[in-house]
């Protein structure tokens, strides 16, 4: 059992109960260091014993992820994660408690504080499946409502398609992979904005650790392998934007390790791998001709790969 309860199950979370009920909107910030010594016991209480404790402790967490400055946000999203990762979903549900926490969180991403936005999207993801609205029952009609996910993204892709910030552009690629993977097929609808988004993050370098374009390329390969048959009519434009990746990192490595180039390369290849067989052979059809035109070697190395792969 949790060091945080004796036999019945309290323990340190009776001050914890207290803490909850003395940081209230009028008075918790004339105490700056009870905010610490609260996240830290919250973090002591877990999953089942938590969600007893849910009215008192979800208040003082909204109120921390609602303050102005950089270092409460961030404290007041981590307790709010961890009460997402620690109470069931029936519970965060009961009262429009994991809407409140969605909103909450929703309107941090409007913010351009990558601290903020890091801890955000992770904390997103978790909540999400929360919210997820069932499908209908078979021969069951059902209206298609907007999905919180599908907000997300939205938000999301609108934000990377602006952004300019090399911090911000890994933070959002990062998350993206598994926004993607919970939306499922469904992110056909998405299927312009989402592709247009990833040649731009193709197309910049990230060096060193190219964590963007490398998260990108995990993207890309996911969407492929999902609505592949919506694959053929963007073929031109992916196979421009892959190639020309491949040609600027095997010619112009830069600060880039090895270790990164190769997996950017290799992650590459994939892709043209992928389209190649939902598109009925016209990646490899395309590339008959481009080893007489160029001398690369590792350029020449992917193509290879791609006529070889079955």
């Amino acid at each position: 059992m949790p060091w945080p309860y004796s036999e019945r199950g309290l323990g340190s979370t009776g001050l914890l109960l207290n803490w909850g009920y003395c940081l209230c909107r009028d008075t918790w910030e004339s105490y700056p260091e009870d905010k610490a010594i609260f996240s830290w016991m919250l973090h002591q209480v877990t999953r089942p014993w938590l969600s007893e404790f849910l009215s008192q402790v979800l208040p003082p967490s909204l109120l921390f992820s609602d303050d102005y400055r950089v270092e409460n946000k961030v404290l007041g999203v981590t307790c709010l994660h961890h009460i997402i990762r620690n109470v069931p979903a029936a519970e965060l549900q009961q009262y429009n408690q994991a809407q409140v926490m969605y909103h909450a969180l929703k309107n941090h991403l409007y913010t351009a504080e990558a601290e903020v936005i890091e801890v955000v999207l992770p904390c997103l993801l978790d909540l999400l499946p929360v919210l997820q609205i069932p499908p209908p029952a078979l021969g069951e009609y059902q209206k298609d409502k907007q999905n919180p996910t599908d907000e997300i993204l939205q938000l999301v892709l609108t934000h990377m398609e602006m952004e300019h910030k090399i911090v911000l552009r890994r933070v959002y690629a990062r998350n993206l992979p598994a926004l993607q993977q919970m939306l499922g097929v469904r992110v056909a609808r998405h299927m312009k904005r989402l592709l247009s988004v990833i040649v731009g993050y193709l197309e910049v370098y990230d060096e060193p650790e190219e964590t963007a374009r490398l998260c990108i390329l995990e993207t890309l390969q996911g969407t492929i392998k999902l609505v592949w048959p919506r694959m053929p009519c963007r073929l031109t434009l992916l196979l421009k934007a892959l190639l020309k990746l491949i040609s600027d990192v095997s010619c112009d490595p830069g600060q880039t390790p090895k270790s990164v180039r190769e997996a950017l390369l290799h992650s590459a290849t994939e892709c043209l791998i992928l389209l190649d067989r939902c598109c009925n052979g016209q990646v490899k059809a395309a590339l008959e001709g481009l080893p007489s035109l160029c001398n690369d070697s590792l350029l020449l190395q992917c193509i290879k790969q791609v006529q070889e792969a079955t």
